[in-house]
This record gives C-alpha cells, structure tokens and sequence, in this order.
C-alpha cells in the first residue's frame, strides 16, 4: 500500500535584470558587427523564418513568446542551488529516528508542531510511530521542466512506511489522522537542524485533508465519499503521474514550452492556485491527453500545441463529457457517466480511478472555456497585440467583471449548509463547510440571474499556510469569496421576470424561486403569468436590480442575511444630474437627442432659404451622450431677472446669485455649394451672418421659436434647451488655405486657422456621429466616458486631456477590449480608463481606435511604421482614427509632455485607491478621495464666492444647502426672452488671468462646480530679466551693481487676482514661498 506525503521545497523570485533603453525611454537597436549582420542565414534560420510566415502574424508575436519562455525558465545556477538543498533536505528526512510505538491519540510525543488536521471526528484508536520514509521521489514540474519563475517550487513525494499503515486505515479517516502525524513527525526532525529556514503548513489545491510541508532554505467514521475516496487516491499516484508526464514529454520536444506557456496564461487570470484550480499539472494532464489521443502531433512547435490546447478547452465542455487517460483500466475502475454523477468536471487520470478535477467547480471550468475561447479570438485578429494580451496582463477581477461582489462571514454557511439539505455534500467535503455549500449557492444565483448574464465566476479559495506551532485555521477564518459578473445589457437591466403560466406546472416551481415577490399579473397581450417586478425606473435604479435579485435569493435560499453581501460600490453618483428622480444622465440625454432630431427635420423643411441644406449635424458631446451633466430642459423665472430688455439676454437682479448655467448645444448646419458664394473669406462671413438671420426668422416664423442671431452663430431656445446653429460652407477651409504669391501664382498653406475650422465643421460632427454609433451598441459607454471626464476634471486634467480624446481614449476599451470582454458597467469602465492611462506607452506607440473597423491589419503597420519615423514631431499623446491617421488633431496642442506624466502618474495612484477600497472593506469606503485633488503642490489658490459658481451643484462634494438660480425644472413651450446662454463668470475669470499672466503661471480649475482656482508658478518665469520697456508687464525694475533688471512683482500680480475677479474672488491664500526672488 503506497501512501506519500507531498513536501514543497520553495524559493523565492529572483531578481530580474534591467532593460537596456535610452534616457527618452526608447528601445535602443542591437548592435552588430558587419560581418554578423550579412552572414548568410542557416538552414535552421530559414526553417524558423518559414514558420513564422505560416504560422504567425508577424515575427515579432514568435520572437516574444521566445523571450517569454527565456524569462521564466530557471537558470542553471538556480538549478544548482535548488538540486543541493533537495539532496540535504532527501538526506534530513532518511535520518528521521525511529520512535516507539503509541496509540494514535497520544500526542505526547510531539514537541513544540502541531498537527495539520483537525480530527473530525475524534482521534480513532490505533497505533502509530515515526520511522524513515520507504522512499523520496522528486515529482511534479521541476523534475518535468515544467517550472516557472518566479514561484519556483520543487515536489518531493514522500512514501510513508507501510508497517506504519493499516489495510482498514482507508476508512473513518484514519489514513488522513496518520498521514497528518507522520507529516508533524517530520516537521520535528526538520526543526531539530539549521539547514531548513522556515516551515509552514499549507494544502493542496485548499484540500485540508492533503496537508503539506512548505520548506524555505535558510537566506542564501465517517463513509468513504467521492472526494474522500479521491483524496486518498491522490496521494497513491504521484510517482505514477509523474512518469506517465514523463514519458509524453520525452517523445514531444515542446512539451516544456508549451506548459511553461500554459502556466502564464493561467496565472495572469488567476486560475492556477487555491482550491478546485486548474494549475500546471492539470495543464501537463491535457496536453498528454492530446498527444495520447493524437489530437495534437508531437513533432508541432510550442505555438502550434498552445493554440490547440485552447481550441479544445474552449469547444469541449467538460462537465458534460468529461475525458479519460485510462486505455486498458480495470473493470473496477468508475465508467464516465458515474465520474459525473460525482463531480462536476470530469478528467480521469492513467489508472481510470482518480478524477483529476474532483474539486472543481462547473463556474470555474466554464471561466477557463470563456477565457480560451475569447483568446482564441484575440489570437486570430492581427490588429492586436496578442502577446500583450494573453501573456502580460494581469486579470485581475475587480477590473474583468462587470459586477462584483463578495460573501464575508463564511461561518453563516453552515446554516447554508443546514437550509439547502446539504448533509452528503458536508461529509463528502469532511465538514468544510464552504467547499459544500460554496457551488450550490452560485448554482441558485445562475439559475435566479439567468438570461441576464453571460458567465458567472468566482476567487478560488487560496491554499492556507500556518506557521509549524500553531493549529491549522478554521474554515470561517478564509478571505471572503469573491463573484463576478459577466452582464447580458439585453436583459440585465429588465425590471420585470416574467414567468409561465398560472395554470403551468413550472408556476410551483417559478413561486419557489421567488417566494413572496412572485405575483399574477395580466399583461397587454391578455395573458396572465407569475411574474416578479422589480423596482427601478431610471438606468441607474436599475442597475441595482441584480444586487436585489442576489439579497434576495441568499437569504430566501441559503439564509445568507444582506449583511454577510458586499457589493462593490457604485460610481453612479458622482455623475447624478437629478438626485429627486435618482437618473445619472441617460434620460437626460435622450431627451437631448430626441430634441435635436426634432429640430433637424424642422431645418430640413424650412422653405424660403436662398440656398438649400446639404447636413445638419450634432457637434456637441451631449449628441454622443458623453456631457458629463447633460443640459436639462428648463423654465425661466422671471422673478429672477431685471425687468427691462437687454439685447444680451434676461440680466438677474444686482442681489442674486450667479443665473443657472444654459448650455448651448451645437449644431453644424450645411449649405450647398454653389457659385453664388464668394470667393473672399471675410464675404462668406457676411453671407454666414445672413443666413444665421433668416434661419432664426423662418423658425420663429413657421414654429415660434424665440433666438438670438449673431454673425458667427443663432441661438434657439426649444423645449427648455438652448442649440447653437452654425452656418457652414464645405469650401471655407480650402478658401482659408489660399494666398498668392508676389508673383501672382495661387498656392496653399496650411494655417491654424483653416484647421480649427475644419475641426469644428467636419471632424467634430463625424465624431459625434460614430461615437453616438457606439453608444447604441454599447449602452453604458456614455456613462463610462462622463464618469471618467469627471475624474479628469475633478484633478485638472480636462483642459489637457480634452472632451474628444478622452471620448476617444474611452471608445478604445469598447472597440479593443482584450484580454477583457466590453465593459458593461460604469465602475469596471472607469477602472479601465485608469488602468490604459496609466500603463499605456504613450512615448513608443500610437493609441489606435478603429471607429467602425475601418482600419486592416496593413492599415495598423503602415501607421506604427508612420509613427516610429516621425516620433519626435509628433504629440506626446497620439491617437489616430480611420480618419486621422498622421497628425493626431485632438491631442495636437495638449496634454504637453509634463502635464501627460502627470496623469499617468493621477491615474496609476487613483487605481490603486480605487481598487484597494473596492476589494479591502477595512478600509474607509469613500471613493470620492479620488475625485478629490491634492492642493499641496500649488502656490496660490484663489478660493471664489460659492454663489457665483454655477455649477456649484455638481461640485465632487456639493453644499448642503443650495440656491435658487432664476429657472424652474421642466419645459417651457414658450418664452417672452431668452436668457443668458453659455455665462460661466469663472470661465471667463480664468480666460482674464491666462490672457494677463499666462507666461508667469499656470491656472488649474474643475469646471464642474470648484469653488478654487489652483495656481503654480512657471520657475523661468522668476529668473531676472534685462530691462526693457516692452516686456514689463506684471513686473518690476531692480538694480543691482548698476545694473538694471526686471523681476514678476507678485504682490501686485496678487492684488490683480483680487482686481479682476472683483465680485467673484473671496480669497486669495498663499501656499510657497517659492516667488521669493
């Protein structure tokens, strides 16, 4: 009777080497001799280049997968270190003495260990002593070459004695109390020498019934059940395991790769530890699988046998069909179809006895098909970066998951366990509570989610390590489970679950699901159903609807109490535009759209224009549902406002507060080209100005719209909102670009004003166009794009990192997501936004969105090649389009270099608050912090009068008490004048200040509701300066040794902050002394 113990010897990660780069932070080409760099190419180079061609996109995914494996393979030097220390700890555990004989609930004998098992139930009668293992075997990876860094461990199996064991020691766990007392004996011997480091109890794969022994170097009655019956088992096969491993690696030459390989991609997603995982050696399993079936050949390379492995995890649905290794098992050995009636996921080992995956949950087997199959998917588009993708980055799944949430006080369980008539589950799991009941309750959540989910997933329980003196911890003292969820946008936000029939068989059961919350309704179609309504009338209410669902079927099913459910928090209400109505800006939005359609068709109808309309066009980001607070329809007070007309708008009274901010939304109206336009751009000016009049006559006329007409613009107020209707000739930029030569020859320049131009009539409205496309693929993009412009603004950063790129920057975790899914939700998007701002390499690629797929793979390589070539000349940060693949038009003028470190720095440290909130509830649960800057690195702040902020309401942390601002909520269908449209006195208090003293300052403001206006001063700005009568503005004369010089008079540039914000400046606080000259 072979029994083993399993010892892990462990070494911690070494230390990488560092790149060699440039002090720009540019990868520097390798140098070669001349002779190296023409030698003529081997055969085995000219195979290598052929497989490259057939098998991958480029060179570059081979040449990177070749450095991955370099990387993580152990060096011969650590090999060495690690063969030395097995053969002392081999040579230790030979010399263990042998002890007397006692009965197996005396203890007495162990000093100062504990035993790694609680006996449950009590210690059995019997007898036990120490004496050396029969055998030590190296198993596992590291004998394979299948280890990786930087875990790096080492399997001993160690044969316990067999006079130590018993033929009847298989029942009423007996085997696992022994083999539990043989492993503290050890433990003791090991402690008595000064070759061992530390010691430490632990798993295997979170089975405690298979304790093991982690060794660190010194620096430098229960009935036999299925999981029972494998956890003996298990501890038979290892050598045999490793020699079945063995031998399929030996006839297939990428075998070590290709598991090496395997085991990044399983531990970038978190699949390969704690119980019921899918690690390495399930991983070596499936691929001698392959090759023993001859589904895979043993001459193919490591790319080859990869991309296999994933095809078959993804098409083959193993808790179904399982699989087996067995070819001539014996006629005792459990046919399949039993394997499942046992265990969720069936994989049966060589002896046709042990499922493999006896532990695994059907969620987690369906987390691993999701995974292969979406990176089979990325794999097969060469616009990606694959290696980047499946090998690089980290899943964690905080940021993979639409919704998470998390189980705490994981002793409420076992009433769980009690509640589902869990009994043979307990025992078959020896009374660990959590692994029985843990499956059944995802089980009840999948079944109650439904149609609203794609996957379910959930943490996998980590293997527990305790120190060697001390008891092994209970069950309820684990970290909390952890479940994600993949969100079906079709249905998750559905506030009714409608169900059969009242007189159907399945209404018992629908009224079980439910409980109380099920009722009859009749419906239009006259048919009368169980259904369950839940509550939730707005988008952001109903995004709640799942966490109901989840409260509910816990403590209906599971007596799981709401207090033992955390959900991970809702960003929502950074973005609520009304908190009666509880709506964070979709409604609003809608309402816009549909506004502005309305309007559209009215411009199309219009009769009585001296030409026609070719477009109108939305330029305006609440069009794309992308404002971070949509204007809301609204009715005027007039009580509010100076009684007498003004030709600029209702003026309020000299005692009240600063009016409600109208914003005007823009809309960019073509007129056809024809000969009668001029040729001079100042007369097509005036002829823009003439149309913008008869435009607002014919509507006033025809729908009794009231407007304003100025020369480059005509405001109409409709529906309580405000649209600013440019005119636009399609030929005016081309006109801009015109000069003649003094030899009279017609040539065209470029000039910024043709471009800015260009940028507002025509790339604008195409943005705005395909990103409201976007918008109705991806329902939560809108709400992704706001939350993260509010951040941006909330830290200074929306003045560098404009509305469209970070529109753009937004649109790109929708259109090129991998490794993730779309998000779905808000909070996973905005962590996401985050995460790419943060670890882009802004300074080495472009930022490519394919808005509508436009671009090809040849289209990806021609624009990188582009951008190598031209780097330097080029914004710091780049984005192209389908349209704008050279010069990057949104980014052009900011973020400069500075400013772009600096939000990748916000933004790295943000995630990390974030996200450290979101997982740990120990922590203060207040994700406004993020939304909250940090004033310390400022040298002035100029704090501003709250009432005459106007949008002080959607400041990060709004006034209690807020004041009425001359309009009422709702629409008006007429109004007797217009307001004041687009008046931001702070805006343009901030316009003043740049104009006066941009080349001494730099001015920082929130433009959503900051009450202060942080200033840092420009450090050349203070060096002195020659004097001259023509550069003396804001500063003041100094002689010294004769000579005469000019230096910033800063107390008089401070009492000109106070001068020119008179009204709107409350204080002026000084934070440095660095203006001291």
């Amino acid at each position: 009777m072979q029994n083993k113990q399993l010892v892990k010897v462990t070494k911690g990660p070494k230390r990488q080497a560092e790149s060699t780069v440039s002090d720009n932070g540019v990868l520097q080409p390798l140098k070669m001799s001349k002779q190296e760099l023409y030698k003529a190419p081997t055969v085995e180079e000219f195979n290598q280049l052929k497989e490259a061609e057939n098998l991958f996109h480029c060179n570059l995914l081979k040449m990177q997968m070749d450095e991955l494996l370099k990387e993580v393979a152990l060096s011969e030097h650590r090999k060495n270190l690690l063969d030395f220390f097995v053969q002392q700890i081999t040579h230790l555990l030979h010399t263990v003495p042998k002890s007397e004989v006692v009965e197996l609930e005396d203890l007495s004998w162990l000093s100062g260990v504990e035993v790694p098992i609680r006996f449950i139930p009590k210690v059995a009668k019997g007898k036990f002593h120490m004496e050396p293992p029969e055998s030590i075997n190296l198993v596992g990876s590291y004998p394979l070459g299948t280890c990786i860094k930087p875990q790096v461990s080492v399997d001993l199996a160690v044969t316990i004695p067999a006079t130590i064991l018993h033929p009847m020691d298989a029942i009423n766990q007996k085997y696992p109390q022994k083999r539990a007392l043989y492993l503290a004996g050890l433990v003791q011997h090991l402690m008595s020498t000064k070759t061992v480091g530390s010691l430490r109890y632990s798993c295997l794969h979170g089975n405690r019934l298979r304790p093991l022994l982690l060794i660190k170097p010194r620096e430098l009655s229960e009935p036999p059940t299925p999981h029972y019956n494998s956890t003996i088992l298990g501890d038979h096969l290892p050598l045999s395991h490793f020699q079945f491993l063995s031998a399929n690696s030996t006839q297939c030459p990428a075998f070590r790769d290709v598991v090496a390989l395997l085991k990044v991609w399983l531990r970038q997603r978190g699949l390969d530890q704690g119980a019921g995982c899918f690690c390495g050696f399930h991983a070596s399993m499936l691929l001698a699988y392959l090759l023993s079936t001859h589904k895979v050949g043993k001459s193919m390379n490591a790319y080859q046998l990869f991309r296999n492995v994933l095809h078959f995890l993804a098409s083959t649905d193993l808790t179904k069909n399982g699989i087996t290794l067995a070819k001539n098992a014996d006629t005792k050995a459990p046919s399949i179809p039993e394997f499942h009636m046992a265990f969720s996921v069936v994989f049966v080992d060589p002896s046709g006895h042990l499922n493999l995956c006896a532990d695994m949950t059907t969620f987690t087997y369906k987390q691993i098909q999701h995974e292969a199959l979406l990176s089979i998917k990325i794999w097969d588009d060469p616009t990606v970066d694959c290696f980047q993708a499946l090998f690089m980055t980290t899943k964690a799944m905080i940021r993979t998951y639409d919704n998470v949430f998390y189980l705490s006080e994981l002793v409420k369980l076992q009433a769980s366990c009690k509640k589902l008539s869990l009994l043979n589950e307990l025992m078959d799991h020896s009374g660990n509570y959590v692994l029985a009941a843990f499956p059944f309750i995802l089980s009840l959540l999948q079944q109650g989610l439904g149609e609203r989910i794609h996957l379910l997933a959930h943490s996998l329980p980590p293997d527990p390590e305790w120190s060697v003196d001390s008891a092994p911890p209970k069950h309820k003292n684990q970290p909390p489970l952890c479940v994600g969820l993949l969100l079906n946008l079709q249905h998750a936000l559905c506030s009714l679950e409608r169900g059969p029939p009242a007189d159907s068989p399945k209404a018992t059961e629908f009224r079980q699901m439910w409980g109380s919350r099920s009722e009859l309704r009749r419906f239009q179609d006259g048919a009368i159903t169980e259904a369950v309504l839940w509550s939730g009338s707005s988008v952001c209410q109903k995004r709640l609807i799942l966490r109901e669902i989840i409260a509910h079927l816990l403590q209906l099913h599971a007596d799981i109490p709401g207090s033992c459910v955390r959900f991970v928090g809702q960003l929502d209400s950074l973005i609520t535009v009304d908190k009666e109505d509880s709506t964070t800006g979709e409604e609003e939005s809608l309402k816009v759209i549909q506004a502005y359609e309305d309007l559209s068709r009215k411009l199309w109808q219009l009769e009585g224009l001296p030409l026609s309309i070719t477009s109108v066009q939305g330029a305006h980001q609440v069009i794309r549902c992308t404002q971070v607070f949509p204007p809301v329809p609204v009715k005027l007070d007039y009580s509010f406002f100076v009684g007498e007309k003004n030709p600029v708008g209702l003026m309020p009274k000299a005692d009240k507060p600063c009016p409600y901010y109208i914003t005007p939304i823009k809309v960019i109206v073509h007129m056809e080209g024809s000969g009668k336009w001029p040729s001079d751009h100042l007369a097509i000016h005036h002829i823009k100005a003439a149309f913008h009049v008869c435009l607002g006559e014919l509507l006033n006329k025809h729908h009794k719209y009231r407007y304003h007409a100025k020369p480059t613009y005509l405001d109409v107020w409709k529906d309580g909102l405000a649209f600013r209707i440019h005119v636009a000739y399609h030929r005016e930029p081309q006109i801009l670009r015109e000069a003649l030569t003094p030899e009279g020859m017609l040539i065209y320049r470029d000039n910024p004003e043709a471009q800015s131009l260009e940028l507002e009539t025509q790339h604008k409205p195409y943005l705005t166009s395909t990103l409201h496309g976007l918008q109705q693929q991806h329902g939560c993009f809108g709400a992704v794009s706001r939350l993260s412009k509010r951040w941006l603004a909330s830290q200074f950063l929306l003045e560098d990192i404009q509305e469209e790129p970070a529109d753009l920057l937004v649109a790109s975790l929708f259109l090129h997501s991998a490794p993730f899914d779309p998000p779905s939700s808000p909070q996973v998007g905005f962590l996401r936004f985050l995460y790419v701002l943060s670890t882009f390499d802004w300074r080495n690629n472009p930022l490519v969105v394919n808005l509508n797929q436009k671009l090809t793979a040849a289209d990806y390589a021609e624009l990188k090649n582009d951008f190598v070539v031209s780097r330097e000349s080029l914004p710091a940060m780049f984005i192209a389009t389908p349209n704008d693949k050279t010069v990057s038009v949104w980014t052009k003028e900011a973020p400069s270099v500075q400013m772009l470190q600096h939000a990748v720095m916000l933004a790295a440290k943000s995630l990390q608050v974030v996200q450290a909130q979101l997982v740990d509830s120990s922590l203060k649960q207040d994700i406004r912090v993020v939304f909250r800057p940090s004033l310390e690195a400022f040298d002035v702040l100029i704090h501003l009068v709250p009432k005459q902020v106007p949008l002080l309401a959607k400041a990060v942390d709004p006034p209690l008490v807020t004041f009425q601002q001359g309009v009422f909520k709702g629409s008006a269908t007429t109004e007797r004048a217009l307001p004041i449209i687009d008046y931001d006195p702070v805006r343009l208090y901030l316009s003043e200040l740049r104009e006066a003293f941009g080349d001494l300052a730099l001015f920082f403001y929130d433009p959503f509701g900051g009450t202060v206006i942080a200033v840092l001063w420009k450090p050349k700005a203070f060096e002195s300066q020659s004097f001259k009568t023509t550069l003396m503005n804001a500063r003041r004369v100094e002689v010294y040794n004769d000579v005469v010089s000019t230096v910033p008079n800063v107390e008089a540039i401070l009492q000109d902050f106070h001068l020119i914000g008179e009204g709107l400046v409350k204080t002026v606080e000084l934070r440095t002394e660095k203006w001291v000259i």
